[in-house]
C-alpha cells in the first residue's frame, strides 16, 4: 500500500544511491564503461527505499536510524551483486572463462569482492552512512506527519 513514508524513502534513497554512484566512479579502473550506472543505482535506490525502508517506519526515530543504515547496506549489496553479474556475463561472452559455467558463477563472487574493495573510500561510505541516517529520519518523520 502506497504511503507518504514509502514515497519519501524512495526519493531519498534514489538520491543517496545516485550520489554514492557518482562518487564511486573515480575509484573504478581506467577505461571502465560507466553507461547508465548512476541511473540504475538511483532506480535501485527507489526500490530499496520503498520496499526496505518504507516498511520499517513507525517504530521510532532510534529504530529509523538503524533502518536507514540497513537500507543503505541492502542497496549496496544489490548494486554490487547486479553489476558483478553484468560484468561476469560481459566477460563470459568474450570467452574469458575456460568453458566451465561454474567458473563463471564463482567469478561473480570474486567480482563482488573486487568492487566492494573499490568502494571503501571515505566519500562513498560516508555518503551511504549519512544518507541512510537522513533517509531513515525523513521516512519516520513523514510517517508521523502524514499518518
Amino acid at each position: 500500500m502506497p504511503t507518504a513514508a514509502k514515497l519519501v524513502a524512495a526519493v531519498v534513497f534514489a538520491i543517496v544511491a545516485a550520489l554514492a554512484a557518482h562518487l564511486y566512479i573515480p575509484a573504478l579502473p581506467e577505461g571502465t564503461q560507466i553507461g547508465r550506472f548512476r541511473e540504475i543505482a538511483a532506480a535501485m535506490g527507489v526500490i530499496c527505499g520503498w520496499r526496505t525502508m518504507g516498511r520499517l517506519v513507525g517504530r521510532g526515530y532510534g529504530e529509523a536510524l538503524s533502518s536507514g543504515v540497513r537500507t543503505s547496506a541492502t542497496l549496496t549489496f544489490w548494486l554490487v551483486l547486479g553489476f558483478s553479474i553484468n560484468e561476469m556475463v560481459y566477460r563470459a561472452t568474450k570467452l574469458r572463462y575456460g568453458g566451465s559455467p561454474m567458473e563463471a558463477v564463482l567469478a561473480v563472487f570474486e567480482l563482488m569482492l573486487y568492487y566492494a574493495r573499490l568502494m571503501l573510500t571515505p566519500e562513498v561510505l560516508g555518503t551511504l552512512l549519512v544518507g541512510g541516517l537522513i533517509g531513515g529520519l525523513l521516512a519516520e518523520w513523514s510517517s508521523r506527519r502524514w499518518h
